[in-house]
């Protein structure tokens, strides 16, 4: 898909990893909304790339479908989404003191990560649906955020990798389901990246996790992930995958 003049919906894009990819977007001629609820850093980075920032709660159907008409009305229909919205809570599912995770702790991290990905997937996809469609017969292109988390989930991190997990086997049913309407679906699952919860850890864990990654022995920059989705929307053929991007790190149980 071509990048110039298509509007774009990035969800979670007010800072990290959604930050560069509003950027990236932005710089290729996207007319480009940003979802979040970071009201002053989303409204910073649509003045300075011209993009359009509208608060939105993913895990929220009226918010979700509020967002998507303000966006419509401004850009036109959805021809490439985004889904970088999420959280990362740790929570033990028996605590050292023997009690168990609260459910609503579980349920959340479900509802703002998987629920709210599907929440933006199904109202991206009604909208490309009734784009025109190119030469190759393709409308939009979608692109969810997952974590290798999703593979191998570590000690704390059930709610994480069980919402993650989530996404990556949506994503090739979605991509199944949508491919009639000629519309992708893939997945970016990224490692340890430089984003603004890493970058608030001291430089000492920063320099202990970088040591596990095989090759290259760094944290991922957010602009190698805005890269990817660069290319899952160029690439007309990569449909249904889920990419791994982290330096062939394999997780360890802690």
């Amino acid at each position: 898909m071509e990048f110039n003049q298509i509007p774009a919906i990035v969800s979670g894009g007010a800072s990290g990893l959604g930050e560069s990819t509003v950027r990236a977007l932005a710089a290729e001629g996207c007319r480009v909304a940003i979802l979040d609820l970071q009201e002053e850093q989303g409204q910073a980075l649509a003045a300075e790339t011209g993009a359009l920032f509208i608060r939105c709660d993913v895990s929220s159907a009226d918010s979700a479908e509020q967002a998507f008409r303000l966006a419509r009305e401004a850009h036109g229909p959805c021809g490439i989404a985004v889904n970088c919205a999420g959280i990362a809570p740790a929570g033990r599912i028996v605590g050292k003191d023997g009690s168990p995770m609260p459910l609503e702790q579980f349920a959340r991290v479900i509802q703002v990560n998987l629920t709210g990905t599907f929440n933006l997937l199904r109202l991206a996809a009604a909208e490309m649906a009734g784009r025109d469609a190119n030469a190759d017969g393709e409308r939009g292109v979608i692109i969810n955020t997952a974590s290798i988390a999703a593979f191998e989930g570590q000690i704390g991190q059930a709610a994480y990798s069980a919402s993650k997990g989530g996404v990556v086997a949506m994503t090739l049913q979605a991509a199944r389901e949508l491919a009639r309407h000629g519309i992708r679906v893939n997945t970016i699952a990224p490692g340890l990246f430089m984003t603004p919860m890493m970058a608030a850890m001291p430089q000492e864990v920063q320099d202990s996790l970088a040591a596990t990654l095989p090759f290259p022995s760094r944290l991922g920059r957010p602009q190698e992930y805005a890269l990817m989705v660069q290319q899952m929307v160029r690439n007309p053929v990569l449909n249904g995958e889920t990419v791994r991007l982290d330096c062939a790190l394999r997780m360890a149980p802690r």
